[in-house]
């Protein structure tokens, strides 16, 4: 495994995101290759470390003010082994190759635990939408598409929305490939719902992430309600997660953005969380202002000389990072455990460090990987693609149980595949043999491709 590693960072050097990522999966599905010696014998680790394709491109477009800008975008097609490609678009200044490389070979297994036929693939830009206006947001979107669909389709490839990319971005990106391509087909997910979107889509990943919380209460007859739990982030992910917290009888205490990060000891209610919704979907503001409104709320800005985040060292039952990668590190673990919390459901991807992901199994919390615990977002896109293949629209109740049936199963599968291992109750190590199976053995039968 060591050699492997060692291989994978000389020909990728400074690729620390995706790294991790191989890192966090290899040290974990040692067992499989022991009890499976034809896996190394087809080179599995190299073949599923490495994409099937990647895809980089100039993206010219022009500002409000006359003035042409170059940005650069990526899209990644990890695994169509079980799919097609299937992943979000990520918007942000952060985008590089390391963190779309590491994004997508998580998505890889992910989408192979929903249950849906789904390979893994991600995508997106540099491009910073914070700011701009809805014209020149149009145009990027347009500049981007441009060249993106020449390697995108309802069969090969189906990006989707993330970080900086929610409805009014895939409503421009969609209208420019039906443009270039002539036709209407389910090619992108996260549509806005008159034209081919799905109910509780944007909601997917926050609820998924709660009803996995569930699932792992239920194994200790335990639930949400009368819990409090610490929330990251204030985008989509973060604020269905505080509602299906309300829904099931718990209380969210935080939320956040780049900026800082408020601390509402009371607990935010629907009326609260109503007005994160108009405040972060409408105005786009920040998260300070909750603030301005709710004056018993205690705002901290973001400290870059501190070595841990103080929205973490509050007293709590559950922990549900949603916010971005590597979010949480040693001394964050540490804190989480030293303030009574035993649970940690990952919203985003990759938040917490291999350090802080030692302490939670150290201490035998009840931690879910973001691969099995966020895959609420890409499951009800599945469901979508469902839909438009059928040119039909299920009601919300049915979506929203079809959602927590296939987070029942992921639950499931991960306990199988632990206790099948022999380390019962480690959901990580759960999440990435079950989904490495999956993938490995679809490949195997394919032959050598």
């Amino acid at each position: 495994m060591s050699d492997i590693l060692d291989f994978i960072k000389a020909k990728d050097p400074g690729q620390k995101e995706f790294h991790q990522a191989v890192q966090e999966v290899l040290e974990t599905v040692q067992p499989v290759l022991d009890r499976n010696p034809e896996y190394r014998q087809s080179a599995v680790l190299q073949r599923i470390t490495e994409p099937e394709r990647v895809i980089m491109f100039r993206v010219p477009w022009m500002d409000d003010q006359g003035q042409v800008n170059v940005n650069r975008g990526f899209r990644i097609e990890m695994s169509c082994a079980i799919g097609p490609y299937k992943g979000g678009l990520r918007f942000h200044p952060s985008v590089n190759l390391s963190i779309l490389k590491f994004l997508a070979f998580e998505q890889a297994f992910k989408n192979a635990l929903t249950t849906l036929s789904m390979g893994g693939g991600k995508g997106g830009s540099d491009f910073d939408p914070k700011g701009k206006s809805d014209n020149e947001v149009m145009r990027f979107c347009q500049s981007f598409m441009t060249e993106l669909y020449r390697h995108i389709g309802p069969d090969t490839d189906i990006p989707a929305g993330d970080i900086g990319v929610g409805a009014r971005e895939i409503g421009y990106l969609f209208g420019m490939y039906k443009r270039l391509r002539n036709e209407f087909t389910g090619v992108l997910t996260g549509k806005s719902l008159g034209w081919g979107g799905s109910l509780i889509r944007p909601e997917a990943t926050g609820y998924g992430s709660v009803y996995f919380a569930s699932e792992m209460l239920a194994t200790r007859d335990d639930n949400l309600e009368g819990k409090t739990c610490l929330v990251s982030g204030s985008g989509n992910v973060a604020q269905y997660t505080v509602e299906k917290i309300i829904e099931l009888g718990g209380k969210a205490t935080t939320l956040s953005d780049s900026s800082g990060y408020i601390y509402d000891e009371e607990g935010i209610d629907k009326d609260k969380l109503a007005f994160v919704k108009r405040l972060k979907n409408v105005r786009r503001g920040r998260i300070r202002e909750y603030v301005d409104k709710y004056s018993e709320t205690v705002y901290t800005e973001v400290d870059s000389t501190l070595d841990y985040n103080p929205l973490w060292n509050h007293k709590a039952d559950c922990a549900f990072p949603s916010a971005t990668q590597n979010e949480i590190n040693e001394k964050d673990a540490r804190n989480l455990v030293k303030n009574g919390v035993y649970l940690v459901s990952e919203g985003a991807n990759m938040p917490s460090t291999p350090e802080a992901i030692n302490i939670f199994l150290d201490n035998k919390l009840l931690y879910a990987p973001g691969k099995a615990a966020n895959a609420g977002g890409v499951a009800v896109s599945g469901l979508e693609m469902a839909q438009n293949s059928m040119r039909l629209s299920w009601p919300r109740e049915e979506v929203d149980s079809r959602l927590r049936t296939i987070m029942k199963s992921i639950h499931q599968s991960c306990l199988d595949a632990a206790a099948d291992y022999g380390v019962p109750g480690n959901y990580m190590a759960g999440a990435n043999i079950a989904g490495f199976v999956k993938v490995v053995n679809a490949m195997l039968d394919q032959g050598l491709v």
